[in-house]
């Protein structure tokens, strides 16, 4: 068993240990008699940071614990041999991050339940953000806006941050926010003086004002209740710069004040909503032009007409909508579209009085072409890989329809 120094201070960066095992599959991993270490556990990611032995410095790239050993991997082997005495070094900038972000993990937590009783369920500390899932069907921006307000309330009153052990037994009668599901013989308590008490055995801040700021971010419906997404301490300060510089760069293109800048976003889509419908407008304007040219030049052979087209300046869009203009505009009509230019793309259509199959012609001209497609009898649509062979496929296609039904 490996003993847990950062149970008892979270602000230890540097010990000495004894090595226990030594391990070199599949990665290298050393396991100590006791270590400052956090390994993954409870929504908390692990420490990082260095092991010295005998003029050696490795880099520990990962620490898990398995069985009550806590295994540290090593970016790479490294001549540590069973029984050595090594010296272990935590990233402090790494491990600082995490206890603000745990911390404010809390404050937050017992803030949901303080003022509408949403107890949390989970936690995930990510490398950008940090994230809690609440028991709630509903969750509201003003009822978001009240528990960060009161997170932060406690953080700025720089309230103490105590660590105890106590039995389960004790536990049940403190009145902890969520017990553990395992019995243990004895519990971590972080207790956070009149807001918080809860069982945890992660690395936490030694008063609530070393949290720095807590900030909410997003709120999005999970399957379990309710995600917030958050930040805390340097991560907030961050964030709040990168939003800041991102919302300037956005006012400076609009030539607007920050707080405009929402407002010109608005007015921007409207103008470009206008825009796309006035362009579809034209679009289905100009469909209807190519579609009364195309069938007063088609010709009408056994009582129908077949209309073949290849644009080299069109899209799938479009070809698509003059498929629809054209079989509507006339009965005993089938129509082979083709856009030459990159996507490639096919649309077959017939008007419904036509015996022919438009996804199995479909189907039969990609296995040529290459590509894939499909639709419906009287609709197809495809994108071919082989666009030389588009004007051959067409003409042979134009000449099987045209013959006798």
């Amino acid at each position: 068993m490996t003993e847990h120094l950062y149970y008892h201070d979270s602000f230890l960066y540097e010990f000495d240990a004894l090595v226990s095992e030594v391990a070199c599959a599949p990665r290298a991993a050393i396991v100590l008699d006791q270590t400052a270490f956090y390994p993954t556990s409870g929504g908390q990611v692990f420490d990082t940071g260095w092991i010295e032995s005998n003029g050696q410095r490795v880099r520990v790239a990962q620490v898990e614990e398995f069985d009550g050993k806590i295994l540290h991997f090593l970016e790479q082997s490294a001549q540590i041999e069973p029984g050595s005495r090594v010296h272990g070094v935590i990233d402090r900038e790494r491990r600082r991050d995490h206890m603000q972000q745990h911390s404010g993990q809390h404050v937050l937590s017992a803030a949901f339940v303080r003022l509408f009783n949403m107890p949390t369920v989970s936690f995930h500390m990510g490398e950008d953000y940090c994230s809690i899932d609440l028991d709630t069907k509903t969750l509201s921006s003003p009822q978001v806006e009240a528990a960060e307000a009161l997170a932060n309330e406690v953080v700025w009153e720089d309230r103490p941050v105590a660590i105890r052990f106590v039995t389960q037994e004790e536990a049940r009668s403190l009145g902890l926010r969520k017990l553990p599901p395992v019995e243990r013989d004895k519990l971590r308590l972080i207790d956070m003086k009149d807001f918080d008490l809860t069982a945890c055995g992660g690395t936490h801040v030694r008063s609530t004002g070393q949290i720095g700021a807590i900030l909410l971010r997003k709120t999005e419906k999970v399957k379990q209740g309710w995600r917030v997404e958050f930040v805390c301490g340097k991560r907030a300060v961050q964030t709040a710069r990168a939003d800041y510089s991102a919302l300037g760069e956005a006012a400076g293109l609009f030539s607007s004040a920050l707080e405009d800048v929402p407002q010109q976003v608005r007015k921007a889509q409207e103008e470009l909503r206008a825009s796309r419908k006035g362009r579809e407008q034209l679009l289905a304007e100009i469909a209807e032009l190519f579609a009364a040219d195309a069938l007063t030049e088609a010709s009408q052979t056994n009582g129908r007409r077949v209309v073949v087209r290849a644009f080299s300046d069109r899209d799938l869009t479009f070809i698509k909508l003059l498929a629809q203009k054209i079989t509507r505009k006339s009965p005993a009509v089938v129509t082979l579209l083709a856009a030459t230019s990159t996507p490639a793309a096919l649309v077959f259509a017939e008007s419904p009085d036509q015996p022919f199959d438009m996804n199995a012609l479909m189907k039969e001209t990609l296995a040529k072409l290459g590509g894939r497609g499909g639709g419906s009898r009287e609709m197809a649509q495809g994108g071919p890989q082989q666009v030389e062979g588009i004007p051959a496929v067409l003409a042979e296609l134009e000449k099987r329809i045209s013959g006798p039904a």
